[in-house]
């Protein structure tokens, strides 16, 4: 009877021994993390705060670059295969959002987007989607405000400030972001006749330089100027083409978005320049806290907010150190 009590317990522990390593690994969390533009400075660095997070949490972390429509599927069938329980994506086009949720379910994977929202067959957010965006037109509002500061610090008339929004309406993002910058500019007292639309026919610094440089040539009125738009390149087109009708540093104040080597390079000038600063968009929420976000709503079903907006930091010649350290970039 001892005896095969003895082989029973055996076998018993043996079995507990087989099966502990499939529950370990039933309870290992993994997570896809799928960008459009994987060669992308912004994407790698999301990708670099998902390694923290996955760092610390314990989960595995599998980053695929998914530039076109079949590679999301495909990406989709690769995570289902290693049963991973959930990805994050920034998806090469809004518009495969309802074909990326149906696949997602295929293989009961909990998604969530980044950067770029989905939406529907009628073009409207999909809403049962959780999404961490960038907050356009609040950034605008960010760099206006910016803006009135640092001319109040400098004691202008704004009478005799000319503002160019270099505009690229064709683009939603370009234009919440200059509709931001015009309402705190107009909110803090700026005169809205003073603002010159300066349209670009591309979004880099030449097409920009392009733009402003008629709109200053049509306005000799204006001793002093401002400039914003989509992004760095455009505001450093307009500085460029200021400093080339006799505008010095202290005669303009141009600010960006994006925080690019373009905008770290202006700031290392010896001399300083009429752009001002930038407003830093931080990868790092972005990346890091939608993986944690993904892996508590794997482990515990803590689903992530529907909708969070994140904004940016204005970063200047004087602060672009301390400003990319609290960004995590330094």
């Amino acid at each position: 009877m001892k005896q095969q009590l003895k082989k029973i317990c055996g076998a018993l522990g043996l079995a507990a021994a087989l099966i502990a390593p499939a529950l370990h690994a039933a309870d290992q969390v993994k997570i896809g993390f799928l960008v459009k533009q994987a060669e992308e400075p912004w994407f790698q660095d999301e990708w670099k705060f998902a390694e923290q997070a996955a760092k610390e949490k314990g989960f595995t972390l599998v980053k695929i670059g998914v530039p076109s429509g079949d590679k999301v599927l495909s990406a989709i069938d690769n995570l289902g295969a290693q049963h991973a329980q959930g990805f994050i994506i920034c998806a090469p086009d809004v518009k495969l959002g309802p074909a990326i949720v149906a696949r997602a379910k295929q293989y009961d994977l909990k998604v969530m987007s980044v950067d770029d929202r989905f939406v529907d067959g009628s073009g409207k957010p999909m809403e049962s989607v959780p999404h961490m965006g960038i907050s356009a037109y609040k950034i605008g509002e960010q760099v206006g405000s910016a803006m009135i500061a640092e001319m109040k610090k400098r004691g202008w008339n704004l009478n005799e400030v000319g503002a160019i929004r270099i505009s690229y309406d064709q683009l939603p993002t370009a234009k919440d972001r200059t509709d931001g910058a015009i309402a705190a500019l107009t909110a803090g007292g700026f005169p809205k006749a003073n603002i010159i639309n300066a349209p670009q026919a591309k979004t880099d610094t030449e097409a920009a330089f392009n733009a402003a440089n008629v709109a200053i040539t049509q306005h000799p009125n204006y001793k002093h100027w401002l400039s914003f738009g989509l992004n760095d390149e455009a505001v450093l087109g307009a500085v460029r083409a200021a400093e080339g009708q006799g505008a010095k540093a202290d005669n303009m104040i141009g600010i960006g978005i994006g925080g690019s080597q373009s905008a770290l390079n202006e700031f290392k000038k010896s001399e300083k320049t009429g752009f001002f600063g930038t407003v830093l968009i931080s990868p790092k929420r972005h990346g890091y806290e939608t993986s944690m976000n993904m892996y508590n709503w794997i482990k515990d079903g803590k689903a992530p907010p529907a909708l969070t907006l994140t904004t940016g930091m204005l970063m200047t010649r004087d602060n672009a150190t301390e400003v990319r350290k609290e960004m995590g970039l330094e």
